[in-house]
């Protein structure tokens, strides 16, 4: 598992004095920074080797400004060619937010899937565990 800490900015807010929802496909999107580093480890757009095929976010409480946020990071599925990544946030040790993206591994010059083998599946079985019990 990969842990961050965002520190939300005052902008992050919305009109309703709460952390706005877009914030959170952002926030998990940075997060996922060493995940795709296991793919690509200078994070180098031209060497890139994956794409979104799905990404959801379940909202189960509000994030407040002036608390940090602690990122989880995760796999709960890998497959031949594509996995997929499991995000939590937590504020004040309670789940507040749960996405799941589902990522190919993927050729983007010959415009193919390409399996996942060797020391990077074994890099990401590392990663495996169990999701989040649904709210």
């Amino acid at each position: 598992m990969f842990t961050r800490t965002i520190e939300p900015a005052f902008y992050d807010t919305d009109a309703l004095g709460h952390i706005n929802n877009t914030r959170l496909p952002a926030w998990f999107e940075l997060a996922r920074n060493d995940l795709f580093r296991l793919f690509t480890p200078d994070l180098n757009p031209k060497a890139w080797r994956l794409i979104m095929a799905r990404m959801e976010v379940d909202y189960r409480a509000e994030l407040f400004y002036g608390h940090d946020i602690e990122l989880r990071t995760y796999l709960t599925r890998l497959g031949n060619s594509s996995f997929t990544v499991t995000q939590e946030a937590r504020q004040h040790g309670k789940l507040t937010n749960v996405g799941h993206t589902i990522l190919v591994q993927y050729d983007h010059q010959a415009k193919c899937t390409v399996p996942i083998e060797g020391e990077l599946r074994e890099a990401l079985s590392a990663h495996l565990q169990d999701a989040p019990a649904p709210a």
